[in-house]
């Protein structure tokens, strides 16, 4: 089956920190998850936005609880789009959520279960919209099954990323801190350079202070790219919009050909388990597009 923008839609979860991407693509949905600060629950980025969220945060005596959506949210999504043969579903890493099960279990109930293809972005934030993106630009060229097989997997095995946390605590607090774990205790003036391998948070590097993380993030960025018009980036903050346009600078000046996919606020969920301060680099070089 030839697979188009026409007859293929994409419904990615709020947590790929892309809000804005349904009226940038007709073929596009975003399911949302939900944060709960004590009895009140919001659905992210509909009810509660990232610039309130933070607010509410930092005043907050308790970190707010996550949970994914319901198989009906994601029922209603893909019913939503029953104009379309094909939607592929792209999601925040199965070993951080279970909001992939969520979209597997609302698939299994449609009359045609085939015409949903979950997929594990094995990751979060920017790097989810990245690969959707990556889909989008196959679709409005024409794409096959194949040929998104051969994407995913080479994103999954290439596709780069480095964040780094003002704190652990809110990581601590929600459980997601994955490998890095044993350095939570040691972060009196010590940046952590972390990243996702496998749908895990990973530690890469402990350095002193933003400048020296900065500069970790441009060695690393530097090292496993080449510059072209190929190279897809990604920035996403968490209530720091100078970090974040620091690493805009450094990724124009590291590799100028490169092209900026987005640079985006980490939404209520995503920020919940990150913590104000977060800044992350996103990177993939997609010369099949």
């Amino acid at each position: 089956m030839n697979l188009t923008a026409a007859n293929t839609a994409l419904v990615v979860d709020s947590t790929a920190d892309f809000p804005e991407a349904p009226e940038r693509f007709r073929n596009w949905r975003v399911v949302p998850l939900y944060v709960r600060f004590g009895d009140e629950s919001y659905r992210d980025y509909v009810e509660l936005t990232p610039a309130a969220f933070y607010e509410r945060l930092r005043a907050a005596p308790e970190t707010p609880a996550t949970s994914q959506p319901t198989p009906g949210d994601f029922l209603a999504a893909y019913e939503e789009l029953a104009g379309y043969e094909r939607i592929f579903s792209v999601h925040i890493a199965g070993k951080l959520s279970g909001t992939i099960e969520s979209a597997r279990a609302a698939a299994g109930v449609l009359d045609s279960p085939e015409r949903v293809r979950t997929i594990d972005s094995g990751s979060a934030s920017a790097a989810i919209a990245m690969l959707a993106l990556a889909i989008q630009r196959r679709l409005e060229s024409g794409t096959t099954d194949e040929e998104v097989d051969t994407l995913i997997e080479r994103y999954r095995a290439e596709a780069g990323l480095l964040f780094t946390l003002e704190t652990f605590e809110y990581l601590m607090r929600g459980g997601r801190v994955g490998r890095a774990r044993g350095w939570a205790g040691e972060l009196l003036h010590i940046k952590p350079i972390l990243t996702i391998a496998d749908g895990e948070v990973v530690p890469v590097k402990r350095v002193r202070g933003n400048r020296k993380a900065f500069l970790e993030f441009a060695t690393a960025f530097e090292a496993d790219t080449h510059d072209s018009p190929s190279l897809r980036v990604g920035i996403a903050h968490a209530d720091a919009p100078e970090r974040a346009q620091a690493l805009v600078e450094l990724a124009r000046r590291t590799r100028p050909a490169a092209e900026i996919d987005l640079v985006t606020t980490l939404g209520p969920v995503v920020g919940a388990h990150a913590g104000p301060g977060t800044v992350g680099l996103f990177w993939f070089d997609d010369p099949g597009s």
